[in-house]
């Protein structure tokens, strides 16, 4: 383990793990899984920036746990349980992204546990923190298993509020290259369309006959995906809902109990100084992260999210690879 020091005067951690055939190194900012590696394969299978100072900045919610609502909310703005919240309105100036421009992913995070192939880290958001009610209260385990990157997050709030974790990584299973070129399966008959402003519009709609329909496994192509796939209405039992293979045969299947999957094509990189002296271009790497469905405080026809005193919030992903 060994520190660095922000530009802001804040230390942080960087964690090496090992084990199931992996390596990776976690920082206590964000919860960012920095680097992932398979024994003998050369490249990283993630983005990650050498430079802790990036994720404040450029590199913003690469590799991090995002939150405390990931994705965003419509008009910053939501009404539970009959009180009005006013949410901080940090994307395009009127809606809410991953839980404000204070999100968990620029928070550091303590080390509460720690082995050779896992870390426990934890996160305290106070009372009114970006808007949200209640004091929350968040752990992180990071395993490396069986050719797995596992991720468990779990959470507790002493007042009801919106709860969605989810790891933002970015992947990338080739040398190099451009994520198009992967091919993508997913698990899902329908997805949510998007206005302008990328706040789900009324309904889901079919994948069939869509660009949307990865049900059989294609090239990912150049749609512009900024959206989420609508897995299951509700927490499920884990169960495999996505696999992204390279193209040298490398796959990394997501197994999740998460009702939703958001896909981005990382179209917005443009030059970020990377691993291994990379410099990753548009569509460098792709995020599918694993979480509710977004807006969803303003959807009462979407999967509950909101978690309540006594209740304790619980979402598992794990990316594993297979050559």
């Amino acid at each position: 383990m060994s520190g660095t020091i922000l530009p802001d005067g804040r230390r942080i951690e960087a964690i090496t793990l090992r084990g199931g055939g992996l390596r990776a190194t976690v920082l206590t900012l964000g919860a960012i899984v920095q680097d992932l590696r398979m024994d003998g394969l050369d490249h990283p299978l993630v983005l990650g920036c050498p430079d802790p100072a990036a994720y404040l900045d450029q590199a913003r919610y690469v590799g991090a746990i995002v939150g405390r609502f990931a994705n965003r909310i419509g008009g910053a703005r939501f009404e539970l349980d009959g009180v009005a919240h006013r949410t901080d309105p940090n994307f395009l100036g009127r809606h809410t992204l991953h839980g404000g421009h204070d999100g968990t992913d620029l928070h550091i995070w303590r080390i509460e546990q720690q082995a050779a192939d896992q870390v426990t880290l934890s996160l305290t958001l106070p009372d009114g923190h970006m808007g949200f009610p209640g004091t929350m209260a968040i752990r992180a385990t990071i395993a490396l298993r069986d050719q797995a990157l596992v991720i468990d997050m779990q959470a507790t709030s002493d007042a009801a509020t919106p709860c969605n974790l989810a790891h933002h990584g970015y992947f990338s299973l080739d040398e190099g290259g451009d994520i198009r070129k992967h091919e993508l399966w997913i698990d899902a008959a329908h997805y949510l369309p998007v206005d302008e402003g990328l706040i789900p519009l009324p309904g889901t709609a079919p994948v069939a006959g869509t660009a949307f329909d990865f049900r059989q496994m294609r090239p990912v192509g150049n749609c512009g995906y900024d959206h989420n796939f609508c897995l299951s209405d509700g927490i499920r039992p884990p169960r495999p809902v996505a696999r992204l293979r390279g193209s040298s045969g490398l796959t990394m299947t997501v197994t999740t109990d998460a009702p939703g999957l958001q896909v981005y094509d990382g179209r917005h990189f443009n030059g970020l100084a990377g691993l291994d002296g990379r410099s990753y271009a548009p569509h460098a790497g792709i995020a599918m992260e694993t979480q509710h469905w977004p807006d969803a405080p303003n959807r009462p026809d979407f999967p509950d999210q909101i978690l309540r005193p006594g209740q304790t919030y619980r979402h598992h992903v794990a990316y594993g690879f297979d050559r």
